[in-house]
C-alpha cells in the first residue's frame, strides 16, 4: 500500500442500499492503494450516528477532495452530492475514476459520461471493477 496516496471515495450514501456489498468490496480494494479519506461515510455506524450540519458535511467533504491525490467511486446510483463532488474534482484537476454498472432502464448522466476530466469505466462484477481500479492506478504512475 502507498500510504502517501490519499483517495477520496464517492458514491451514493443513502440511495444505494442494494450496492452495499460492492461498495464495501471497492473500499477494501482501494485500501491496498492508499488511505481512503471518506471510507467511514459508507458504514452503517455513520448512517445511524451522523450529527454534523449540512454545512459541516459540505465543508469536510470538500476539504477531503482538496487533500486527495485521486478520486474514485461508484456512480451506478444517482446522487446530486456525487455530481457536486465530481465537479469540484474536475475544477481541481484531480484524476477521477467513475465506475458504473449498467442496469436495464437506467442511464448514466451525460454530464459525467461526457466530461473530459472524468474517466468512466463500466463493469459488471466486483472483480472487473477491481481490475479497472488497478489499471487506473497503473496509468497514474506512468
Amino acid at each position: 500500500m502507498n500510504n502517501s496516496m490519499k483517495i477520496y471515495f464517492f458514491g451514493s450514501i443513502w440511495g444505494a442500499q442494494s450496492d452495499r456489498e460492492i461498495v464495501q468490496g471497492l473500499l477494501r480494494h482501494l485500501r491496498t492503494k492508499g488511505t481512503v479519506l471518506s471510507e467511514h461515510l459508507f458504514t452503517e455506524e455513520y448512517k445511524n450516528s451522523e450529527h454534523s450540519s449540512p454545512k459541516e458535511i459540505h465543508d469536510r467533504d470538500l476539504k477531503w477532495i482538496g487533500q486527495s491525490n485521486v478520486m474514485v467511486g461508484d456512480v451506478t446510483a444517482p446522487s446530486l452530492g456525487v455530481g457536486y463532488e465530481l465537479r469540484d474534482g474536475v475544477i481541481l484537476a484531480k484524476p477521477i475514476l467513475c465506475l458504473y454498472r449498467p442496469q436495464e432502464g437506467k442511464k448514466l448522466s451525460a454530464m459525467i459520461d461526457g466530461s473530459p476530466g472524468i474517466t468512466v469505466e463500466r463493469y459488471q462484477s466486483l472483480a472487473e471493477a477491481e481490475n479497472l481500479i488497478n489499471d487506473f492506478f497503473m496509468e497514474l504512475h506512468r
